[in-house]
């Protein structure tokens, strides 16, 4: 599902009940472990963790009006879903992330390519997911962008 949010306040607004406050603290995580120079705002229906156009000017290959995008939190029909561009850029950090997980939760990790899916929001391993947004600088995600990611 996604929203139709102007603002992070609109967007957990429009969730159902159960699910606002396991949102803000996610966000409230999420904001206090980037590392300087990513912000947060809306992007392509979902709270998103961006490099502005001010640090990365050419913004997102697939669309430059875009700011580059390196996480994002949605709400979706079935989970709580948290993307993090450096589980799939990052091969050490994936592997790094695959093994914490479980001395985080008691569930098994349902995980795609950059995305971790909790279906059970009351066992979102905070603590990890903030270690996790520690491990990639601005500079890093920009490097590693343009040199595997970006379309020349």
């Amino acid at each position: 599902m996604q929203y139709k949010a102007t603002s992070i306040e609109d967007y957990i607004n429009q969730v159902p009940d159960n699910r606002k406050a396991v949102l803000r603290q996610l966000c409230d995580v999420v904001k206090h472990h980037l590392p300087d120079g990513f912000e947060e705002t809306i992007q392509y229906g979902m709270i998103a963790y961006v490099v502005p156009h001010r640090l990365y000017p050419a913004g997102y290959h697939c669309s430059p009006q875009e700011p580059l995008p390196f996480a994002c939190i949605a709400s979706q029909k079935n989970a709580i879903n948290f993307y993090h561009s450096g589980l799939y850029a990052f091969p050490e950090i994936h592997q790094w992330f695959v093994n914490e997980y479980p001395k985080h939760s008691k569930y098994k990790i349902d995980m795609g390519k950059s995305c971790v899916r909790f279906k059970r929001i009351n066992d979102i391993p905070f603590e990890l997911i903030g270690t996790l947004c520690e491990k990639i600088t601005v500079s890093q995600w920009i490097k590693i962008y343009e040199s595997n990611i970006k379309k020349k």
